[in-house]
């Protein structure tokens, strides 16, 4: 074999000589095992047609655990570079420019339970085991389903044949051309596809049904196990998924791109979903909803992640990236229409304000680290599949949140580059053609207003000093002597957007701080407090002068209302923030949350619950815990009282939906506090269950909480029958809820157990073996059980049992979470010395994080803790 020139080969990325045009694919998956090896497998063949663009006498093309049993073209030697992922065919003469060539081959390949490429996901229904094959392509997966050009720039139309056991239903990306219905097997060709990358193509084969409905010219249907479609739980997403195709043809003025919009509900899925184009697949409890068993924050999470979802058929899908450095353009903008599409099909839920809380304040969270990173990295950064994996974090999903004043140019953007790829600059070309048509004033083009926000990671926390009207901006860094290594061109200023308020008045022009500092004369307020950042539609924090906190906390205990309710959330977030930053004192942190036993909105108390958890992590193995709960417990007594009153003592929902969600705060508060009439109420409710097994009373809202609760203040007795109920749920949300609470228990005998339930799929599934791990770890007496667990099984988990389907990332931040002494430090840092060599994988950057967090914690502990606690205790006595 002669030695290739190495630049392309040790490469990642594929070289751009060939470009593909179109694929002809036929799969045939074996539901039943393999009799002489046991393994479930898939036979397939495909060719590829593509151009050669430039003459080369190498064939790259991606191929990860394949193996192939006949490859047709002539050539000198064939090989699988398993490190890249590549089947490199060597020719004996050059592929000459301009001309098409076609490549046929046979393969055959593992139909795992891996969650990845062409998978088998398994379930039982009346007693009998039932196997789906289905498949996750994105990002890098279709590799493992045949052999493909697998980037998302390598666009083409795939031509797509399922064989299947008569009897059975085959889906694909488009719909069925015609069906040979053999005696031994089914053969299902479908229509060729739009043009595509090969990260959206989506398979299934499943005794599966469906519901129908038609919305204008496309069929729309709902897919999931017979026995979830006869019990009505695909009802509320079919009747769901029409208004929001409705509302995205006539937002991006383009029609829906396919006959079909189907949607899929598997037993077992690692992402909540995913947006292949034409057949969207969910895990179980995000697309299906029973309103007899299901909470508001079930359907809204539902109504929500179909939003998503189909927001990407156009914005992901018909325009798609070029390349995985610049997903934010993709997930942003799909998280941002998200609540655009859910408030056009739920109007009363007011979901576009809940933005804030759930997107806006947890990205403000990981982007205030050293260790964040901009929204656009460097094209040739990300290369490796487990770096791919890593971008999809909070900061890409979540950072650009406003997006709201970029809708107008969203509609050329899209005709323009339908079927093609883009980066990010050329957004901002159609973003300004839209400011320059419609007279948008802005202080300076769109590209130097958004790249700062963009290129450069962080955000910047505004100062206002209301007794000079001097405003100024500096980066924002949760640690204030962390040092920031990387360089940044607009050296950490953004222009900044500020709408703000005087005394009650909102003040009518937006104003530009497009410096380091500068002086609003208005900002001298003098006896009036100013608040900056209305309805927090800018991306940063804003902190003021002694003076104006004294008047700001002045206002909230009298009149509270007459601060907008998402600023009051805003305050309390921001001064904690601050106060981590060391900017304020952790006491005027703690004082924004005296008005609290004042307060019954939801977003306030929500945003002070998040903010104490922290509190909670540092300081509920020390001495400030009692003085802490009975501080909580007295400003939650009055919002418990008002939902008690409000429900009629508990017998019916209140109408809002935050208020139903700030019931469940109240609840959930009030017992985990120690509120004696709380504890009572639960344990009452869930006995009465264990009487009357067949019959839940307790509301769906209200179920997490009461189990949880229930299983805390119970034993052994509440805990198994948390268990057979588990086992025996029908619903997916219905089980999520008591898998959770199951971890609730102070028995650190039954979490023990728990533990090691995750390393049986037959008892736990391997997609949730990560949640129940960090679940077991939020509780306070399974902290050092389950870090303990995850050292002692880490490398059998890492290599072998949880490859492909656990979500290492989150489980390394869920048991490092409350790290906080020089003992714990150490135990972290041998752990990472002893599982060096094998890496961590997509988990490297969390563990770096584990890290940086703990060495933070250990910190602010030493400089915080005798503060804290003399405060809790000044207020309770």
């Amino acid at each position: 074999k002669i030695t290739m020139p190495s630049n392309c080969l040790g490469s990642y990325r594929l070289p751009t000589d060939l470009v593909p045009k179109f694929y002809n694919i036929t799969l045939w998956p074996r539901l039943s095992r393999h009799p002489d090896t046991g393994l479930y497998i898939f036979t397939g063949h495909s060719t590829v047609q593509f151009e050669c663009v430039k003459e080369t006498n190498l064939i790259l093309i991606h191929s990860n655990k394949l193996n192939y049993t006949k490859l047709d073209e002539a050539h000198i030697s064939t090989w699988l570079q398993p490190k890249t992922q590549y089947l490199v065919i060597e020719l004996n003469g050059k592929l000459s420019q301009g001309q098409t060539y076609q490549l046929y081959a046979e393969f055959t390949g593992e139909l795992a339970d891996d969650l990845a490429g062409f998978y088998r996901s398994e379930y039982e229904e009346d007693g009998v085991r039932k196997i789906v094959a289905t498949s996750q392509m994105h990002p890098t997966h279709a590799r493992k389903t045949f052999p493909c050009f697998d980037e998302p720039a390598m666009k083409a139309v795939f031509h797509m044949t399922l064989i299947h056991p008569p009897g059975t239903v085959a889906l694909s990306n488009d719909v069925v051309d015609a069906t040979i219905d053999g005696v031994a097997v089914t053969q299902t060709k479908f229509e060729p596809s739009k043009k595509m990358s090969s990260y959206l193509l989506a398979i299934v084969v499943s005794d599966y049904t469906h519901l129908r409905a038609k919305q204008e010219d496309t069929l729309i249907r709902i897919w999931a196990r017979r026995k979830a479609i006869e019990q009505g739980q695909g009802d509320y997403a079919l009747n769901v998924t029409g208004p929001v195709l409705d509302f995205f043809q006539s937002y991006y003025n383009i029609s829906y791109p396919l006959s079909k919009s189907d949607q899929i509900a598997l037993p077992d899925f690692y992402f909540g979903a995913m947006e292949n184009w034409g057949l969207v697949t969910y895990r179980e409890t995000n697309l299906l909803y029973d309103p007899a068993t299901s909470s508001n924050s079930n359907k809204e999470t539902t109504a929500t992640i179909i939003a998503h979802e189909l927001a990407h058929m156009w914005f992901g899908n018909l325009v798609t990236l070029r390349w995985w450095n610049e997903v934010w353009l993709n997930e942003g903008f799909a998280s941002y229409v998200a609540y655009l599409g859910a408030d056009y099909a739920e109007p009363t839920w007011n979901v576009k304000d809940l933005i804030v809380l759930d997107d806006v304040h947890r990205v403000f969270a990981v982007d205030a680290l050293t260790s964040s990173h901009p929204l656009t990295s460097k094209e040739d950064s990300i290369v490796l599949p487990e770096q791919i994996t890593e971008q999809f974090d909070t900061i890409s999903y979540s950072k650009l949140h406003f997006w709201g004043s970029v809708m107008l140019a969203i509609f050329s953007y899209l005709n323009h580059f339908a079927y093609s790829n883009t980066v990010g600059n050329d957004l901002w070309q159609h973003l300004q053609m839209a400011v320059t048509d419609n007279d948008v004033l802005l202080p300076r083009p769109v590209q130097d207003i958004m790249n700062p926000w963009v290129l450069q990671m962080g955000f910047p926390v505004v100062t206002v000093d209301t007794a000079s009207g001097k405003v100024s901006q500096q980066h924002f860094l949760l640690d204030p002597e962390s040092n920031v290594t990387v360089d940044s061109p607009y050296k950490y200023e953004w222009p900044v957007p500020v709408r703000w308020m005087k005394a009650g008045e909102v003040q009518t022009d937006i104003w530009w701080l497009l410096e380091k500092e500068a002086v609003n004369p208005g900002m001298r307020s003098g006896a009036s407090w100013v608040l900056a950042n209305i309805n927090v539609t800018g991306f940063y924090r804003v902190n003021y002068d002694l003076g104006n906190w004294e008047r700001l906390f002045t206002q909230l205990s009298t009149d509270h209302q007459v601060i907008p309710v998402i600023n009051r959330a805003q305050l309390v977030d921001d001064a904690f923030n601050l106060a981590r930053a060391q900017l304020v004192s952790t006491t005027l942190a703690l004082r924004t949350t005296s008005y609290l036993s004042l307060e019954m909105d939801f977003m306030p108390w929500q945003s002070a619950l998040d903010n104490l958890n922290y509190y909670y992590l540092m300081l509920d193995r020390t001495e400030v815990y009692q003085p802490m709960q009975d501080y909580l417990k007295k400003q939650v007594t009055p919002l418990f009282m008002h939902f008690k009153n409000l429900t009629s003592d508990w017998t019916h929902v209140p109408e809002g939906h935050t208020d139903q969600y700030n019931q469940v705060n109240a609840v959930r508060t009030a017992c985990r506090t120690g509120l004696t009439e709380c504890q009572n109420l639960t344990s009452t409710w869930f006995r009465q269950w264990m009487e009357n097994p067949q019959h839940n009373t307790i509301h769906p809202n209200l179920r997490s909480v009461v189990y949880c609760s229930a299983m805390a203040a119970g034993g052994e007795a509440e805990w198994e029958f948390g268990w057979i109920q588990f086992k025996e749920a029908s619903l997916a949300s219905e089980a999520s809820k008591l898998m959770s609470a199951l971890s609730c228990t102070s028995d650190t005998q039954l979490l023990q157990r728990y533990l090691s339930f995750t390393l049986n799929s037959t008892l736990i599934r391997k997609q949730d073996a990560t949640s129940v791990i960090t679940s077991v770890a939020a509780n306070r007496a399974g902290q050092s059980l389950a870090w303990s667990f995850v050292r002692d099984r880490w490398e059998y988990m890492f290599t072998q049992y949880g490859v492909g389907s656990f979500s290492f990332a989150s489980m390394i931040t869920g048991v490092t979470a409350r790290f906080s002494t020089s003992d714990e430090l150490q135990q972290l840092e041998e752990f990472v010395e002893q599982n060096g060599a094998a890496g961590f994988g997509s988990a490297s950057l969390a563990v770096d994080q584990a890290l940086e967090r703990t060495r933070a914690n250990i910190k602010w502990l030493q400089q915080n803790q005798q503060e804290v606690l003399d405060w809790f205790s000044s207020q309770t006595h």
